[in-house]
């Protein structure tokens, strides 16, 4: 089977608790078409891994130290408006709900969330992203 390069969305994985970025590695890397190009821990690495990676999609938690997600949320859109940004909590609260009405977000999904859901929304923005 041909494989076309830039059909292959590119994931960056963004979360301070390491089971959380290991396991979406995992489960990403499983699919088809799409490629973990880079793990941060904080909001401030990951600034700097979509300077040098450039992801079609930042898998973003919106909770962690150094710079929380909704910081880094608007470093990276002034710097890659295209990457599509997920805001990805396990906190319920209002700030949750404002959260989905950030400019700087492309949606926000709780990390209950089957992952063949959360699967399905990194494809949908990272195609969305691309055109």
């Amino acid at each position: 089977m041909l494989s076309c390069e830039s059909s292959t969305l590119r994931v960056l994985v963004v979360d301070d608790h390491e089971l959380t970025r290991v396991t979406l590695k995992m489960v990403f890397s499983s699919q088809e078409n799409i490629q973990v190009v880079g793990i941060a821990t904080n909001g401030q690495e990951a600034v700097e891994m979509v300077k040098r990676h450039h992801p079609d999609v930042v898998v973003l938690d919106l909770q962690m130290p150094v710079m929380d997600g909704w910081s880094a949320s608007s470093k990276i859109k002034a710097i890659a408006p295209n990457t599509q940004i997920i805001g990805y909590s396990s906190v319920e609260d209002t700030k949750f709900n404002e959260t989905k009405a950030m400019v700087s977000f492309d949606d926000v999904c709780r990390k209950d969330v089957p992952t063949n859901e959360l699967i399905s929304l990194v494809r949908q923005l990272g195609l969305h992203g691309r055109q």
